[in-house]
Parts: structure tokens; sequence; C-alpha cells
């Protein structure tokens, strides 16, 4: 019953959250603000209705809410999405697989919310909608929540880190901050009709400095940023 229960506050806070924020932010002077407060509250909302208890730490290390940031999760179970939006108090916009924008009403809003579709199953596909994201990004700079292992986990182990998104944030020069989703394997774990008993947390770990230098080995970042999230883990 519970895990209906999260389906449907899902479905009734992204029609509330999207609609009203698309709808105020035609009158806002500082482009973002309201989407991103929508975006919180949306998933704020969708935690709280559902009796899903949470916490957020490391919030130190997002030196500033308005500056650009490369987010970099780690994938357990769908709650990562509204545990990310919750605790991270920037405007943020998701790096999604391509099969999200046929979705009814959530790929509507995520479209226009700008959020970011790849085709994971095409790789030419792939790479032009990564050079039109870093076009995107350079128009309206805005911090993106990235999971870069392509899927979910299901055994709740971290996958191999793909570099498809850590590059993008190299050439931009971007900041990457490493973040754990803890808790949220244990609590709804992958293909379950169910969602358990527990407590999430958001753990945001040290930024990682990126420059504009194509000398930068993206793989030695993508391993740096796995050791990081496993320590977040682990803590």
């Amino acid at each position: 019953m519970k895990y209906y229960w999260l389906i449907f506050n899902t479905v009734i806070w992204t029609l509330v959250f999207g609609l009203s924020g698309i709808f105020a932010s035609f009158f806002e002077k500082d482009k973002g603000k309201i989407l991103g407060v929508c975006a919180r509250n949306w998933g704020k909302s969708i935690l709280f209705f559902s009796g899903i208890k949470w916490s957020v730490s490391g919030l130190k290390n997002i030196k500033s809410s308005k500056k650009p940031y490369f987010f970099v999760s780690n994938h357990a179970s769908a709650l990562d999405i509204p545990l990310a939006f919750a605790g991270i108090p920037n405007w943020l916009v998701s790096i999604a697989k391509i099969e999200l924008k046929s979705v009814l009403i959530l790929g509507w809003v995520m479209s226009t919310r700008g959020h970011i579709f790849v085709d994971r199953r095409n790789k030419d596909k792939a790479y032009k909608s990564l050079e039109n994201a870093k076009k995107s990004l350079n128009a309206s700079p805005r911090s993106v929540l990235l999971f870069p292992e392509g899927t979910r986990t299901k055994n709740g182990d971290l996958l191999k880190i793909k570099t498809g998104g850590i590059n993008m944030a190299i050439e931009l020069g971007i900041p990457i901050i490493p973040v754990a989703c803890k808790g949220t394997f244990e609590m709804l774990k992958n293909n379950a009709n169910s969602v358990g008993d527990g407590f999430l947390e958001l753990r945001i770990g040290e930024q990682i400095i990126t420059k504009k230098d194509k000398n930068i080995n993206k793989h030695e970042i993508a391993m740096l940023i796995k050791e990081k999230i496993e320590n977040l883990l682990n803590r």
C-alpha cells in the first residue's frame, strides 16, 4: 500500500509543482530561481507525504547556491531523485534517459525546466545530446544532477562510473561535487513493489575542482569520484 501511495504522491506533486513552476517562471527576473524552489519542494513533498524521514549533511561543501555544480551521485533506487532535489539548494536539472521525455506530463515538465535527455541506445545521438547540453549550460548556467553509473544498482554496490557527463563538467570547467544517497536501496529495492522502513540521508562531499584543460584525465576523475562516493556511503 505504501508503494502505491508513493507513486500517487509523485504524480500529484509533479503536476502541482511542475505546472505552477512553469507558470510562475514567466514572471520572474532571476531565471531559474522559482523553478529551483519548486523542484526542492517537489522532492520534499513526495518524501514528507509518503511518510519517509530523511536528512542532509555536508551542505557546507556547497559554497554557493547560485554557482553551478555537477552533483554526481550513486543510483540505488527511484528515491534518489526526490531525495537529491529535496536536499540540494541549487537550481538543479538532471541528465536523464530519453525514454522519460515521452512519459505523460513528466516529460513535458522536464523539457520545459531545461533537463538534459540522452539517448543511451545510440552513441551518435548520445554524443549530439551532450554537445547540445554543453551549449545550453553555457547559455544558461545551472547545476546538474548526474547518475554516472547509467542505471540503478541491482545489489546496492556502486557500479562502474561512466565518463560522458563527467567529461562535460571538465570541458565546461564546472566543479564536481560527489553525493551519496544512503538508505534508498534498502527502502525501495530495484523492481520491488513495496517500500520498506528506514531513514534516508543525502551526504554531500567536498568538491572536485575542474578546469577547461584537455590534459585532465577523465578516467582518473571518474575513479576519484567513485572513491569519494564509496567513502560517503561507508562513513
